[in-house]
Order: structure tokens, then C-alpha cells, then sequence
């Protein structure tokens, strides 16, 4: 048993550290006397990835909304509109720094939520997958083609705007 501040500081180093074992994430770290402060919960990056996820995950849902309002649902162009606005809002984000992606500016809990959790939740990889395979089964040959080819491209083109417009400030 410990005071407060060292209860805090001790709970702190018992976070377990980002790995992709669930073996790592268990309560029994922390003892009944000492448990961790919320500050160091929010700090903690399974949760900012997250609580990240969440917020990118409900930007998804509502700019797929609005594209497909704009455009109709017979191709999925809201999708395409998720990913490319994605991919430059990473390309800006990563293009503040030299060495490591978003290393200059952000903390590593700050990129933890906006690049992995935000970003992560917000474009959507495996929804481009499904369509793309959907667009085939339906024998739509030519709309999967150019789903691929403008999703890829104006991905990688939205990555390469990102920066652009980090390094020119």
C-alpha cells in the first residue's frame, strides 16, 4: 500500500505496453490497493486507439451519408470519398515529421488516437474490399476496375497532398 502519488506513478509503469497479445491487457496488474488514475488510463494506448476508432467510425458513417445523398448508393463512391479524404488527412498528419511519421508534433498518445484510432475507424479498407467484390459478383466488371483504380490513386494522391501542403508551410 502507497500514498496517492506513488499509487498513481506505480499503477502508471504497470500499464501493460502496446503489443498484439490480450495476454498483456489484464486487470490483475493493478493491485486492489492501487489502481490506475484516469489520466493514466487516457494515456494508455488500446484505449486512445479505441476511443479514436469510435470518433473515426461515426465521421465514416456520416460522410458516407452525405456523399451518397449527393451521388446516389449504385456505386460506391462515398467510400471512395472516406478514403481519399482520409488518406490526406494522414498525409498531413504524418507530414509534420522528419524522421517517423507525426513524430515532431504530436506525442506518441496524440498519433496513437488520431493516426491509429481516429484514421484507423475512419477509412475503410475492408468496406472497399466488400463493394469491389459485390461489384464483381454482380458482374459489374468495369465498376470494381474503377473502384481499385480511383481509390488507390486518389489515395496515394491524397497522401501526397498531405505532405505537400505540411511542407509548404
Amino acid at each position: 500500500m502507497g500514498d496517492k502519488k506513488s499509487c498513481g506513478r506505480e499503477a502508471e509503469r504497470r500499464l501493460p505496453r502496446p503489443s498484439f497479445q490480450l495476454s498483456d491487457f489484464r486487470l490483475s496488474a493493478f493491485s486492489k490497493d492501487c489502481m490506475p488514475t484516469l489520466s493514466s488510463l487516457l494515456q494508455h494506448p488500446y484505449l486512445l486507439a479505441a476511443l479514436g476508432g469510435a470518433v473515426g467510425s461515426v465521421g465514416r458513417v456520416i460522410m458516407t451519408n452525405l456523399v451518397s445523398r449527393w451521388t446516389g448508393d449504385s456505386f460506391p463512391f462515398g467510400t471512395i470519398a472516406v478514403n481519399v479524404t482520409g488518406a490526406v488527412l494522414m498525409g498531413v498528419l504524418a507530414g509534420f515529421g522528419d524522421t517517423e511519421p507525426g513524430r515532431l508534433l504530436f506525442t506518441p498518445p496524440t498519433r496513437t488516437f488520431l493516426m491509429i484510432g481516429v484514421l484507423g475507424g475512419y477509412t475503410t479498407f475492408s468496406a472497399f474490399s466488400l463493394q469491389t467484390f459485390l461489384l464483381l459478383e454482380q458482374g459489374n466488371i468495369m465498376g470494381a476496375v474503377l473502384n481499385v483504380f480511383l481509390s488507390f490513386l486518389l489515395c496515394i494522391l491524397g497522401i501526397w497532398i498531405g505532405f505537400t501542403v505540411v511542407r509548404a508551410f
